[in-house]
């Protein structure tokens, strides 16, 4: 039993030794970043909240994490009824710059909007209108000058084999025409309704117009008609090409071309109705397939009611400091830590479409810290819930425990020829202690024999 004693006093003098020699201390201990994903979590169809490890100064044993939320969020592809009002009179057989033929731009542009309009979009119908004027003269002034080439379908390669098979053979402009019988394809559903004109030409006759050509009947008809569109609520989008020389005069008026298309069009600026272009042919293909398309779609929708509550390990909140050093650009963020739950909260009420809210803060090692932590693999956050409301005004929520990690650690130990004399005058101590304790043990065996 004796010898037992002993040997505890030496391991315990071998602890109390080895305890002296611990370099976990905060000048000492090293930080590293063990991992560091990025914590993602999807809100909607395409927005997302992201938290990650954005810096790292482990000289200083600091990490900064970023919040950061970003709204792409876009309403559904159009829905409901488009007519397609297409000039087809014998100017869009002009050739233009590169040898090309005006309808080849006007026409390979429309057929391409369609394609995109319609692609995995069952939601919506286009029909397709031409106007020019009647080749049959008596027949000028007369809803004769526009033509149904397609019914309201949802068919990409029916649509688009009729729009390249438009014939280009009208003498003269009746836009009135094609907007009137256009407006007659519209079901009576209700339901979103759009008309998009194409067209190389200034309107130079109306429906039962005064045997004038640009007379100031054929401007006020036209003019009244796009009026009439705008009033029933029809989206309304023009794009006008093909005016060489917008200064010229036509033949029966004293007006130039640039006069009239503002009479009857406005400006794209300040239009009659609804958007007008007034392009050049080099502009033809963009503006329709890209410009027009994107005034089809609905404008970013918010994102509203964002709640974001990111959870620390208590680990964390006991060894580091916590501090802002970018506050939140959007909404209002906890001032401090909530000591109940160990949590900061973010309140955003709404985040409008093309925005993106942010908020930083650091972590930095306290010089108190508990040394037990020494060795683990620290987590910087436990989880972080999102709730939400999505464009469609539901209530959503979300959670994510992907989490960069951080570990302290201690260096080597390495004695210099000072500490090694000193250790070994520590352990020749230990020993004498021991050699000592064991003589009187002996000693004191003896004496109870006896």
């Amino acid at each position: 039993m004796n010898k037992k004693i002993v040997l505890g006093i030496f391991l315990m003098l071998i602890l109390i030794l080895t305890s002296t020699l611990s370099l976990a201390t905060y000048s000492t201990v090293q930080m590293e970043v063990v991992e560091k994903p990025v914590c993602t979590i999807d809100i909607g169809e395409n927005s997302k909240f992201q938290k990650s490890l954005v810096s790292e100064d482990l000289k200083n044993k600091e990490v900064t994490l970023e919040l950061k939320v970003t709204n792409e969020e876009l309403g559904a592809k159009p829905n409901g009824e488009l007519m397609l009002v297409i000039d087809n009179s014998d100017s869009m057989n002009n050739e233009v710059e590169n040898g090309e033929i005006r309808s080849d731009l006007v026409y390979e542009a429309a057929k391409t909007l369609v394609s995109k309009l319609l692609e995995d979009n069952t939601n919506l119908k286009i029909g397709i209108v031409s106007f020019s004027s009647n080749t049959e003269q008596s027949l000028e002034a007369t809803i004769e000058d526009a033509s149904v080439v397609n019914p309201l379908s949802n068919d990409v390669n029916t649509l688009t084999n009729a729009i390249s098979n438009i014939p280009k053979n009208g003498p003269r402009t009746d836009l009135d025409a094609g907007l009137t019988l256009a407006m007659e394809q519209f079901s009576k559903e209700d339901n979103n309704k759009y008309m998009i004109v194409l067209t190389d030409g200034v309107p130079n006759i109306a429906l039962d117009y005064d045997n004038k050509y640009y007379s100031d009947v054929v401007i006020e008809k036209t003019k009244a008609k796009l009026e009439t569109i705008k009033n029933s609520g029809i989206n309304l989008i023009t794009m006008l090409t093909g005016i060489d020389n917008p200064n010229g005069k036509p033949v029966a008026t004293d007006r130039t071309y640039a006069e009239i298309i503002n009479m009857i069009f406005g400006t794209p600026e300040n239009p009659t109705a609804g958007h007008f272009y007034y392009v050049t042919d080099d502009q033809v293909e963009t503006t329709i397939t890209d410009d027009i398309y994107n005034s089809l779609l609905p404008t970013g929708a918010s994102l509203k009611d964002i709640t974001i509550t990111d959870y620390f390990p208590k680990e964390i909140i006991d060894n580091f400091e916590f501090a802002y050093i970018q506050e939140a650009n959007i909404g209002e963020i906890s001032a401090e830590v909530n000591k109940e739950n160990n949590s900061i909260t973010w309140t955003i009420p709404e985040l409008e479409y093309g925005k993106t809210a942010t908020v930083q803060y650091t972590l930095k090692l306290k010089e108190n810290f508990d040394s037990s932590i020494v060795g683990k693999i620290l987590d910087t956050n436990e989880k972080v819930d999102i709730s939400y409301t999505d464009v469609n005004n539901n209530p959503k929520e979300s959670t994510s425990d992907v989490t960069p990690k951080l570990k302290l650690s201690e260096p080597p130990v390495v004695l210099p020829k000072a500490g090694t004399r000193i250790f070994i005058s520590l352990i020749a101590v230990a020993g004498g202690f021991l050699v000592y304790s064991l003589v009187k043990l002996t000693i004191l065996n003896k004496k109870m024999k006896y």
